[in-house]
């Protein structure tokens, strides 16, 4: 087996051994939760009474999950393994740290075991007298048709969900108002992604899943879930139309619609190549009698090392258009 090009100390160290360097550089952002290592809560709440979001997943996705606890987005998160659900106790762990009183949102990813885990969380939340309310972010046209999108797999297109739930909270909407527009938000979203290679979970140490050199594989989850295409690498405008033809059939958007974009990195992309790739989703998009609202390129949600991108549409109404261009005191601080 070749050695690995990683920095590492020891691999079974790796999330908590990121997390300690997470906390230490960003004290005045997050923090964690008192005996839960892995609950980590934003540092700078004031404890008002309102609604508040907590959302959780496996490493290796950073800023996804933990990277977006911070001022307009969530106000906790739960962080499990790599690529692996965090615990029903840790969840129900920042569920009690950030409650005010007004009725927590779970806002995660639509995966088996993240349901399983939060589900609990919720019940138990319940027990003590937490409102909770659950959106699951299923935007991955790839992983199910039409007629079966409860089963979609959430990836980065959950961005648009976190922002505009977040806005919303922060305006002081109560719980219902909250998840509705947070369910409105996911529901008019709809992401894509491309990988050219695998990745190398630390604990594992040879890469998950291969993508020989020289091609791609159109719709690969984030966790090497199996796609809808593979074939030869083709130039970034055939890509990058291709997935917007995929989701434009799928979102299906009344003409003269406006949109937001999000061109994601997986990992290994650099931001040159994202916006290769954005030029022609963007001219795509005008030619298909469409306008962009707002451009968000970069690492959004990714996978390791692995090389790719995501895109992800949002269709924009007036209300979804509100939150999204909200920007609460604070709302540029990053913990990724």
């Amino acid at each position: 087996m070749a050695p690995l090009r990683k920095l590492l100390n020891e691999p079974e160290n790796f999330v908590d051994e990121m997390l300690e360097g997470l906390l230490l550089a960003h004290p005045r952002l997050v923090r964690a939760v008192s005996g839960e290592p892995r609950a980590i809560v934003r540092a700078d709440d004031d404890g008002r009474p309102r609604v508040t979001i907590a959302t959780g997943g496996g490493s290796g996705h950073l800023p996804l999950f933990v990277g977006y606890v911070r001022p307009g987005f969530v106000d906790g998160c739960a962080v499990g393994n790599l690529f692996a659900s965090p615990s029903a106790e840790e969840m129900l762990a920042v569920t009690q740290s950030i409650n005010r009183g007004r009725g927590v949102l779970y806002l995660y990813g639509n995966y088996g075991g993240d349901r399983l885990n939060f589900d609990i969380a919720a019940e138990l939340a319940l027990g003590e007298g937490i409102e909770v309310t659950t959106v699951l972010g299923a935007d991955d046209v790839a992983s199910a048709t039409p007629e079966h999108a409860s089963r979609r797999r959430g990836i980065a297109g959950i961005f648009f969900g976190y922002k505009i739930a977040g806005a919303c909270a922060a305006s002081g909407a109560d719980l219902a108002t909250v998840t509705r527009v947070a369910q409105h938000a996911v529901d008019s979203t709809r992401s894509i992604g491309v990988a050219l290679s695998g990745c190398t979970l630390p604990t594992v140490g040879h890469p998950n899943f291969e993508v020989p050199a020289g091609e791609m594989e159109i719709g690969m989850g984030i966790h090497g879930e199996p796609g809808v295409e593979r074939g030869p690498l083709r130039s970034a405008d055939e890509v990058a139309g291709n997935m917007l033809r995929r989701l434009l059939d799928d979102l299906d958007p009344p003409p003269g619609s406006s949109l937001a974009v999000l061109v994601n990195s997986l990992g290994a992309t650099p931001a040159e190549e994202l916006y290769i790739l954005y030029r022609r989703v963007h001219r795509g998009l005008a030619d298909a009698g469409h306008s962009v609202h707002r451009a968000f390129v970069g690492e959004h949600a990714t996978s390791l090392e692995m090389a790719g991108a995501s895109v992800s549409l949002l269709l924009l109404d007036d209300e979804l258009t509100g939150y999204l261009d909200a920007e609460p005191r604070g709302a540029t601080a990053t913990v990724a």
